[in-house]
């Protein structure tokens, strides 16, 4: 298990992701819908994490991606391309903060059945722009370190984790999580330019600690 891919799993979860599943442990069967909803995070990112690997193995015959202490490499520059990328989207969630406003189709999850929900899992994983960019630097650095797609396994299950956290507070603290997690999902939902820019923000920490 690689150890050094473990925190990426927050920024994963950070913005839609984890409102998702806030609401759903708000929403009419609640349980259900939950765990249709972690079933599609797994599902996803399992996925995920085995094509980006490939990508990175197909990248790795093309052009070599080079060694991790090697700043110049091919891996290195595409992860800089990402940093900026990042830095980009954190100015435009900066700028555009005081008209910013959740997907509107976050409101529509309040009514989802457990199918929804584990559609809603998957599509978020594999569309998110963000998390795609997350698997691919998985992917990258699994392919610099040689390592399979099992060393991958403690980053899939902890993406997994954090996505069950709104679960978890409900099964554990019952009527009182109830009455807090419709309050956390309005603060997220007023603060979602925040939650980006703060999930960029660790992104790059990351990238960065990892070079």
């Amino acid at each position: 298990m690689d150890l050094r891919i473990l925190p990426l799993a927050f920024t994963m979860m950070v913005g839609p992701q984890i409102m998702s599943a806030i609401i759903f442990v708000t929403a009419p069967r609640a349980v259900r819908s939950s765990l249709a909803f972690l079933a599609g995070i797994a599902l996803a990112t399992t996925t995920g994490v085995a094509v980006m690997r490939g990508v990175a193995a197909l990248l790795g015959k093309a052009v070599d991606t080079g060694h991790p202490s090697d700043k110049g490499s091919a891996g290195h520059i595409i992860q800089y391309v990402l940093i900026g990328l990042l830095v980009f989207a954190a100015a435009k969630n900066w700028l555009g903060r005081k008209t910013a406003e959740p997907p509107k189709w976050l409101n529509s999850l309040m009514t989802a059945g457990p199918r929804k929900a584990f559609t809603v899992g998957v599509l978020l994983i594999l569309l998110m722009p963000s998390d795609l960019m997350v698997l691919l630097t998985v992917g990258i650095h699994l392919q610099q370190h040689h390592a399979n797609l099992g060393e991958a396994l403690g980053f899939i299950g902890l993406t997994v984790l954090i996505a069950a956290l709104p679960l978890l507070a409900l099964l554990l603290f019952g009527k009182k999580a109830a009455r807090v997690m419709p309050r956390v999902r309005e603060w997220m939902n007023t603060h979602s330019w925040l939650i980006s820019i703060i999930a960029c923000g660790i992104f790059i920490a990351l990238i960065l600690s990892e070079g």
